[in-house]
């Protein structure tokens, strides 16, 4: 799997923008995306589902933090930080 940061959040942006139907400028890497209204707790689920499939990667419960998920960087740095693991 590609660990490159700027692929991980291409695609984890990509995802955001496409399962919130929110305009992507709207977006930015730094928004809180559950604070900000673009997720709620069934698209949190839906977004871990993504993330393991598309980045091979197994959340365990320690993992369900929402500083590992309050943003496309946050979410990108837990991603990365998974695949070196």
């Amino acid at each position: 799997m590609n660990s490159n940061k700027s692929t991980i959040s291409d695609k984890v942006r990509n995802y955001i923008v496409q399962a919130s139907h929110v305009g992507e400028e709207k977006i930015k890497n730094e928004s809180l995306i559950f604070k900000e209204g673009y997720f709620d707790s069934m698209g949190f689920i839906m977004l871990i589902a993504f993330l393991e499939e598309t980045f091979s990667i197994k959340t365990n419960d320690d993992d369900l933090m929402e500083e590992n998920f309050e943003s496309i960087n946050a979410i990108t740095d837990f991603v990365h930080n998974k695949i070196k693991n």
